[in-house]
């Protein structure tokens, strides 16, 4: 139960080992990979230890026996072996053009020639230049290459929002990455990680996908078995079940994993908080998101074709592709026959959840101060059972909205806008929440567990005066029957909104006592 440093943004194998920082034995993983194939893609979200693991590939190529001390590789690596590696890496800077990233090419490519000791001859262009690296690397250490990329994509996703400037980058990175099909006889591993799996590769079709592979799911990330061995000696003042709900829950089709960045930082901090969300969530995400009038309850339990989660362009971003590649939905479940697959996609966690729906809320109210009190409030009101407040709460919410925003926003003309802003509030405080919730007579439209009760809600969208539509269906269909059996107080709670008033105008609460029948 020795306690060590936690590696908080070491990306270097060599310095996390030769310092006694934590490490989690990643090297079965990474000998199998070498066993089973030759040229891999993998696509993980941002800080989730890419870097550390092309690192370690390349200590491990490179025979460096030391950095392995104890490890599962030291007794099963053939170390008599040692092989050139050609490193390239876009993780630095920002690029906004075409001539700045054939800088940087050339730059990569004279880095990886001057340590290899190999040489070009003049004139040559940038697929030249690369071909002769691996090939003069290959003839000047009798070894095939091995090329690894890290952060493929990120000139591309760093001018993802103007996509002139976006498709420069991909045909640069392109005519790069062409060459590795070309150079196959001369490579002995390969492979290139980022955050998104663009169309760069049509040329490059030798390329495993590993991204949504069950056997690879934890190459990247913390598993529940690592935090419980690895880490236990962090444990001691923290709620197991608590940091396992807030960051636990990413998920590639097999073993789920946590965001080390997230993890680290809460045994270095003591506290449960966004880390990771707050390190860098793209506005362009949340831009997308409401512009193309996302129904937030949607993000809960999305469906998606295997085909659609994998790719990714300039001119088409599927909303599923989006969130689930950047790492705010996860798999949640997969329905499979023969020749196709389909995923139900989920919150990988609490953190996600509670954070995203935040930000979404401060974009839907058009005020980025308004939500965070409101949502504060909100969890004091469920707690006291006071409907009357809940429902004060929701009217004054939508009359702080500014005429004008309502006006000039295509964001609150969509179907469905008045249901996100109330699932939204719920969600921000990461509430367990069921939504179109199946029972034998219908679907309930929110679930929320809470404090042990239970609270049903049933939306509809009038014209200007209430119908009181809302109550009587739940009552009608009887959608309180499923959840008798767990002995809780039952709310039902009618909510009808008013596209004219842009308000809540019926709000009706009826409470089952415990044992109701």
């Amino acid at each position: 139960m020795t306690r060590r440093k936690l590696p908080i943004g070491i990306q270097t194998f060599a310095k996390l080992r030769q310092e006694g920082c934590y490490y989690v034995d990643k090297t079965p993983l990474l000998l199998r990979l070498v066993r089973e194939g030759s040229f891999y893609f993998l696509s993980r979200p941002r800080r989730f230890g890419k870097s550390l693991l092309i690192d370690t590939l390349a200590e491990l190529f490179e025979g460096n026996r030391l950095l392995f001390d104890g490890l599962h590789a030291e007794a099963h690596w053939d170390w008599s072996k040692s092989y050139p590696v050609i490193r390239i890496s876009f993780a630095d800077g920002v690029l906004h053009s075409a001539e700045r990233l054939q800088q940087r090419i050339l730059d990569n490519l004279r880095q990886n020639a001057e340590r290899l000791g190999v040489t070009f001859p003049s004139g040559l262009d940038v697929p030249g230049q690369f071909g002769e690296l691996i090939r003069q690397a290959r003839a000047s250490h009798g070894q095939r290459s091995v090329v690894l990329v890290d952060e493929y994509d990120k000139p591309i996703l760093d001018n993802i929002t103007e996509p002139a400037i976006a498709r420069q980058m991909r045909d640069g990175l392109r005519d790069l990455y062409s060459v590795i099909k070309g150079q196959d006889a001369h490579i002995q591993f390969a492979m290139l990680t980022g955050v998104s799996k663009f169309s760069l590769f049509s040329g490059l079709n030798n390329l495993r996908d590993i991204t949504v592979s069950a056997d690879y799911s934890a190459i990247c990330g913390y598993t529940d078995e690592d935090v419980d061995t690895v880490f236990a000696p962090e444990q001691p003042g923290l709620d197991r079940a608590q940091i396992r709900t807030w960051y636990n829950g990413y998920n590639w089709t097999g073993t789920s994993v946590y965001n080390p960045f997230d993890l680290l930082l809460l045994f270095d901090k003591r506290e449960f908080h966004p880390y990771w969300f707050e390190t860098g969530t793209p506005t362009f995400l949340i831009d997308v998101l409401t512009q193309r009038g996302v129904f937030t309850p949607q993000l809960q339990a999305f469906v998606a074709q295997e085909n659609l989660l994998g790719s990714f362009d300039v001119e088409q971003m599927t909303t599923e592709a989006l969130l689930f590649q950047t790492g705010y939905l996860t798999v949640g479940s997969i329905w499979r026959i023969p020749g196709r697959a389909e995923f139900t996609l989920k919150y990988p966690n609490l953190e996600v959840q509670a954070s995203l729906n935040d930000s979404l809320l401060q974009r839907l109210s058009g005020d980025p101060s308004v939500p965070g009190v409101q949502v504060s409030q909100l969890y004091r009101l469920l707690q006291a059972r006071n409907f009357s407040g809940l429902q004060a709460l929701f009217t004054a919410f939508f009359a702080s909205i500014p005429h004008d925003w309502y006006r000039n926003s295509p964001v609150a003309q969509f179907e469905g806008y008045y249901a996100s802003i109330f699932y939204s509030h719920f969600a921000a405080l990461g509430l367990d929440i069921r939504l179109e919730d199946v029972t034998n007579r219908g679907r309930i439209d929110m679930t929320v567990l809470f404090d042990g009760q239970v609270w049903l809600f049933e939306f509809k969208v009038v014209e200007l005066a209430p119908e009181s539509r809302a109550l009587q269906q739940i009552k009608d269909r009887a959608y309180a029957d499923k959840y008798r059996a767990r002995g809780e107080p039952i709310h039902l709670i009618g909510v009808e909104f008013s596209k004219a008033q842009r308000s809540v105008v019926g709000f009706e609460v009826e409470t089952l006592p415990c044992g109701h029948v």
